[in-house]
């Protein structure tokens, strides 16, 4: 078994007092900064593998972290059912670069000029580059996989990055296509978003020894954590504000693409409303996004999309009552409470 390969690390989680629901994401996350933050030093180490004269792009895309969700995923499932060593902060690298790869690729194609408060690497040096640099991003990321004593985590790496971008080419195919039903829309959420939430938490269970049916059911909580976290993102582009979200938004409804608050409002308008929100969406111009707001409004598309969010997160929760009681599960459970609390500022102050 792999995990019998592994070498210790210090790394532990504490046990903490519990705090009133939901707790921030910087409580939730403190027993395993030091995790994490080996994390953001390994994943900084691999700018050194690059050619010099591109050194600088490769460092620009993988110092754009965020809140470090899958390498926190990675390490909570890890404590869930076993323990924190040295192949997890690597296993934890190599998602967290495909992630960046996937943001890169995606500023390009959605024209985005803004994330984490700062230009894209598009906007930043350009779209050749960005395609070129998330290539090399993703490249690399597969040889960090291979290097582990068994193939099967390249090969679990490979096969989720292919699902990924399969899950980006199949939304673009869909693009102004106005008869798209919300199961057609959860499958591309699943696959674009979902499975690298699936893939951290799976790795983070068999890297530690975990197999089975607590494996399974991790991996079932980071595809429900995940559909929920990308149904909240796509929200976030129509109903948030940039200075807070820290990016571009409203790229989804200037590219054409049908995301949830849209196909409710799809399911419910009028005749009239339906052909109005089509024409806007074949349109698209900025100013119509008043508009666009009262009609939503008009059908409650967020109020929906919040409570989908929930249901969603209430099934990653459900999936983790197969594991034992500890910090770490509850760590997990506290990360599903944390998304369907956000969901509440949604559309405040917007």
């Amino acid at each position: 078994m792999l995990a019998a390969e592994t070498k210790a690390v210090g790394f532990s989680v504490i046990a903490t007092p519990p705090l009133e629901s939901p707790p921030s994401w910087k409580r939730i996350v403190e027993p395993v900064e030091p995790f994490l933050r080996a994390v953001a030093e390994r994943l900084a180490e691999q700018v050194e593998d690059f050619e010099p004269e591109i050194a600088a792009y490769a460092r620009y895309a993988l110092t754009s972290q965020g809140k470090q969700l899958r390498p926190a995923l990675v390490a909570l499932s890890a404590e869930s059912t076993g323990g924190l060593n040295d192949n997890l902060v690597t296993a934890a690298t190599i998602i967290e670069m495909v992630h960046l790869a996937t943001l890169v690729h995606d500023d390009v194609m959605d024209e985005a000029q803004i994330r984490r408060r700062r230009p894209t690497l598009a906007a930043h040096s350009g779209n050749t580059i960005s395609v070129l640099v998330g290539d090399c991003l993703f490249a690399h990321a597969l040889k960090l996989a291979a290097g582990f004593p068994t193939p099967d985590v390249c090969r679990a790496v490979a096969t989720a990055t292919k699902t990924v971008c399969s899950g980006e080419i199949l939304q673009n195919q869909r693009q102004h296509q106005f008869h798209i039903v919300r199961a057609e829309y959860f499958r591309v959420l699943r696959m674009k978003t979902g499975e690298l939430f699936a893939l951290s938490c799976d790795l983070g269970a068999w890297l530690s020894g975990t197999t089975g049916t607590e494996r399974a059911a991790l991996r079932e909580y980071g595809m429900a954590l995940g559909t929920a976290y990308q149904i909240y993102d796509d929200c976030l582009d129509l109903f948030g504000s940039e200075a807070i979200a820290g990016k571009s938004l409203g790229t989804d409804v200037a590219g054409g693409k049908l995301t949830l608050p849209l196909i409710v409002t799809m399911e419910r308008a009028s005749l009239s409303d339906r052909k109005s929100l089509e024409t806007m969406l074949l349109r698209w111009d900025q100013r119509m996004l008043p508009r666009l707001l009262a009609l939503l409004e008009r059908y409650e598309a967020l109020d929906e999309s919040r409570g989908v969010i929930r249901d969603f997160c209430a099934s990653a929760r459900q999936s983790l009552k197969v594991l034992p009681s500890t910090d770490g599960r509850q760590a997990l459970a506290e990360i599903a409470d944390f998304l369907a609390q956000q969901t509440n500022a949604l559309g405040v102050g917007s």
